[in-house]
């Protein structure tokens, strides 16, 4: 059924109910008419008969006459009651097959991971961690230079789940992220709020801006301008943002310690979401606090590791070893002097812990 012929399933509601009743029911619809300039619009008529009051040039801007701005918002309900009714969430199993190192020979292996779980890669820089990431990312079906191929719930997803853009199963934060758009943070978040259809928009980004905040190093305002935030600031927004707002149940993660903000915090706040996140890293923090770890070389998956209890263990020690050299990277970022005697200091701590 195409999405034109689903949208008229919604036509008959719009020619014969009141603006203000569709309002109460579809409340994203005063965004859809604010969009279109439509602020002022009789919302005590139908949509229709409501237009042939207005200056019809005006729709022009958009490519829309009459019937086809009508047409068009029977298709922004349809959009609206799917993404009400649609569970993203409902990813039972995530499923990489193996396919080949970079020399060809085979990775022999079949890994299904399932929500909640949390798994790091870890490897050389350059031996293909961000390849895995993307074999996922695109849900590869042999069709990448790897050969792997990604099963969603013990299936082969077809061409439309995988190439969706309105309701992707996979997010993925990268090592670097540029903002291009003139928001300002709460702006930002606000438009994200509504685009992903969320009912409490003003809780949500309130929410959000307050975890974004908690993340980051340096502190910053609802109305920061984004692009005047930092790498580590940007980085803090967009998990926040993905954990709080993102209905994509696969969390995909590049080198989160390369981003200057609280990184437990930060896989805490994602994995009590019940998503499925893979993370590559160089962090033994991070590397050890996974459920398993996947270790590449050459290209291709040599291992996969379930974390002992023994190196459980042994990350209240490392926790200790990095809170030391936290203190350092802060002393630095106060402008201290880093004297012999502090660095020895730093030394005789770290022996203690260990």
């Amino acid at each position: 059924m195409s999405s034109d012929t689903c949208a008229y399933d919604y036509y008959d509601e719009v020619i014969t109910t009141p603006l203000y009743l569709l309002l109460e029911k579809y409340p994203l619809s005063a965004d859809y008419l604010a969009n279109h300039r439509l602020h002022g619009i009789d919302l005590s008529k139908t949509l229709t008969d409501a237009l042939t009051d207005e200056d019809i040039d005006a729709l022009e801007e958009f490519g829309l006459d009459v019937d086809g701005l009508v047409l068009h918002f029977c298709k922004f309900l349809e959009a609206f009651t799917l993404s009400q009714t649609c569970d993203l969430g409902k990813i039972h199993s995530l499923t990489i097959i193996g396919g080949m190192d970079k020399s060809g020979v085979p990775e022999n292996v079949s890994l299904t991971l399932h929500p909640g779980e949390i798994v790091s890669i870890v490897g050389p820089t350059g031996s293909g961690k961000s390849r895995l990431l993307e074999d996922i990312e695109c849900m590869a079906q042999k069709d990448t230079p790897t050969m792997r191929q990604i099963l969603i719930n013990g299936l082969a997803p077809d061409d439309e789940r995988r190439f969706d853009t309105g309701g992707k199963l996979v997010a993925q934060l990268s090592q670097t992220m540029n903002f291009v758009v003139d928001l300002t943070v709460r702006e930002f978040l606000e438009m994200h709020a509504k685009s992903r259809m969320v009912s409490n928009v003003e809780e949500v980004v309130k929410r959000s801006f307050i975890c974004a905040n908690s993340l980051a190093g340096e502190k910053f305002t609802p109305d920061t301008k984004v692009t005047q935030l930092s790498g580590g600031q940007s980085r803090a927004l967009m998990i926040a943002d993905t954990a709080l707002m993102s209905a994509s149940p696969i969390i995909l993660i590049d080198e989160i310690e390369n981003a200057g903000i609280d990184r437990k915090e930060a896989i805490k706040l994602l994995a009590g979401n019940e998503k499925i996140i893979l993370m590559s890293t160089h962090d033994p923090l991070l590397a050890l606090r996974a459920d398993r770890r996947i270790v590449i070389k050459n290209g291709g998956i040599s291992k996969i590791l379930v974390t002992s209890d023994e190196e459980r263990e042994s990350l209240d020690k490392i926790e200790k070893i990095d809170r030391v050299l936290l203190n350092l990277r802060n002393s630095l970022r106060r402008g201290d002097v880093i004297s012999k005697d502090s660095v020895c200091e730093i030394k005789e701590e770290s022996n203690e812990q260990l």
